[in-house]
C-alpha cells in the first residue's frame, strides 16, 4: 500500500507503507492521519471538506475527532446534500454553521462549487474526507477537483483522507468521452471505475493538470476485492437516495434512467433498486428482459413521494425491481442496457430519448440507447471491454491498493 506524499508543488513522491488493519477491520484515512501523519496538520489552521459520512471506525464525526486530537479545524466545507447529508439531490445548499462546534460551514454546492478567497482566508491546509459512491456520476469528485484547483491557485496543500470504494474494484460500463465532460462525468473513466476518491484525485491531478500539492492518506487494510460490508466500518449513507449497499450496487447502471422519464425509485424505500412509470407492463418487460446474471428481477408497483421524486410524485407506477444475488456475476451497466433494450421492444415511446441529461450521464451519444436490441447490446459490451482494458493500464500509476 502507498501513501502519495505531495512534498513539492508539482511532483508527488510515493512512499511505500505497510501496516496491519485494526482488529475491527479497515481503518479510514482520518484514523491513519492521526495515528501516523499528524505532523502534517499539527499547529496549522485547517479547513475540512466533509459531510455526515466522514466518520471514524467508531462512527464519531471526523471534525469532532480532529478537534479532540488538538487539530485546529477553523472552517468546514460541504458537498452536494450538505454537511448533514439531508439536502435533496441537485438542490442548492446554503452555507451555515455547525450546531455542535460553532464552525462555519461553506457550501460547495450552491452559489459556488469551489472555495473562494474569503472562505480560505487564514487556512494553511485543506483536508478532504468524503465517501465516494463508486460510480462516475457521483459529484464528490467534482467537488474535490474544485477544492484542488482553488488550493493550487493559493498554494494551500490538500490532504485527502481516503475511504474504501463501497462497491469494490470492479470496472464496468463505458469510458466517458471527454466531449461529454460535466459535473456528473469529469474524467475519462468507466461508469463503475473501481477506484477510491484518493486514487481518482491523483488521476485528476494528472489528467486536468491541476498542479495541486496533494497528499493521499490511504484507508489501511482495504483491498480492491472488498465491498463495504467486509470492511468492519459503520455504513453511513453517502446520499439520501443511496441508503443501502444494495442501492449502491445498482447505481452505476440504473442511474442512467435519471435521464429518462422513468422513476428510479426516489421517494421510496428502494431508490436505485427499481425503475417504473405509469402504464409500464411489468410482465411484458420481464419476459423480454429474461434472466440477468447475478441478479433477480421482479415486477413491482411503487409510489414515489416528494421531495424525493419529481417525475411522478404521489403517483402509483409499475416497473421492475432488481436484487443482487451474486456480486461476482452482476454487471449493473449491462443490466441497464438490457433494460433499455427490453423497454424499446415493449414500450417504444416510454423513454423519450435522447436527452441532454442522459447524454451527460451516459458520457457518450445517448442515441444508441433508443435503438437497442440484444445484438446491439452485445456489440456495445464488446466495445466497452476494449476501452476498459485501456483504462486499466492508464489508471495503474495512481492505484494505492492491492486487488
Amino acid at each position: 500500500m502507498k501513501i502519495h506524499w505531495g512534498l513539492v508543488l508539482l511532483v508527488p513522491w510515493i512512499v511505500g507503507v505497510e501496516a496491519p488493519a485494526s482488529r475491527s477491520g479497515v481503518r479510514p484515512g482520518i484514523e491513519v492521519l492521526l495515528a501516523d501523519s499528524a505532523h502534517l496538520v499539527r499547529g496549522k489552521r485547517v479547513g475540512l471538506v466533509t459531510d455526515q459520512a466522514g466518520v471514524d471506525a467508531q462512527g464519531r464525526r471526523g471534525v469532532d475527532r480532529l478537534l479532540a486530537e488538538g487539530v485546529a479545524v477553523v472552517a468546514l466545507f460541504s458537498p452536494e446534500h450538505g454537511f448533514t447529508g439531508a439536502a435533496a439531490p441537485g438542490a442548492p445548499v446554503a452555507s451555515g454553521t455547525d450546531s455542535v462546534t460553532g464552525l462555519p460551514i461553506y457550501s460547495l454546492y450552491g452559489a459556488t462549487s469551489a472555495p473562494d478567497d474569503a472562505m480560505l482566508a487564514g487556512i494553511e491546509v485543506l483536508l478532504v474526507d468524503l465517501q465516494d459512491a463508486g460510480a462516475r456520476y457521483y459529484t464528490y469528485l467534482w467537488t474535490t477537483v474544485g477544492v484542488m484547483r482553488a488550493a493550487a491557485t493559493r498554494r494551500i496543500p490538500v490532504i485527502l483522507l481516503d475511504r474504501p470504494n463501497p462497491i469494490g474494484g470492479g470496472i464496468q460500463g463505458n469510458v466517458l468521452d471527454p466531449v461529454y465532460r460535466s459535473s456528473v462525468g469529469l474524467l475519462a473513466i468507466p461508469m463503475r471505475h473501481g477506484m477510491t476518491l484518493g486514487e481518482l484525485a491523483l488521476l485528476a491531478r494528472h489528467d486536468l493538470e491541476l498542479g495541486t500539492q496533494l497528499t493521499v492518506i490511504p484507508a489501511l487494510g482495504w483491498r480492491r476485492d472488498m465491498f463495504f460490508d467486509a470492511t468492519g466500518l459503520p455504513f453511513v449513507p453517502p446520499s439520501p437516495n443511496l441508503p443501502r449497499l444494495e442501492a449502491l450496487q445498482h447505481y452505476p447502471g440504473l442511474c442512467l434512467f435519471e435521464g429518462t422519464i422513468l422513476s428510479v425509485g426516489r421517494g421510496t424505500d428502494h431508490p436505485f433498486e427499481q425503475i417504473g412509470a405509469p402504464g409500464i407492463d411489468a410482465a411484458a418487460l420481464l419476459a423480454r428482459l429474461g434472466e440477468v446474471p447475478g441478479v433477480t428481477a421482479s415486477g413491482v408497483r411503487f409510489t414515489p413521494h416528494q421531495p424525493g421524486d419529481h417525475k411522478f410524485p404521489d403517483t402509483a407506477v409499475t416497473g421492475v425491481r432488481l436484487e443482487v444475488v451474486d456480486r461476482s456475476r452482476y454487471d449493473p451497466t449491462l443490466t441497464a442496457l438490457r433494460l433499455f433494450a427490453a423497454l424499446e421492444q415493449t414500450h417504444p415511446v416510454s423513454l423519450q430519448l435522447p436527452g441532454r441529461h442522459l447524454a451527460r450521464l451516459f458520457g457518450a451519444d445517448p442515441g444508441v440507447l433508443a435503438r437497442l436490441d440484444a445484438a446491439r447490446v452485445d456489440s456495445l459490451a464488446a466495445a466497452w471491454r476494449s476501452d476498459q482494458a485501456r483504462f486499466r493500464e492508464r489508471r495503474t500509476p495512481y492505484l494505492l491498493y492491492p486487488e
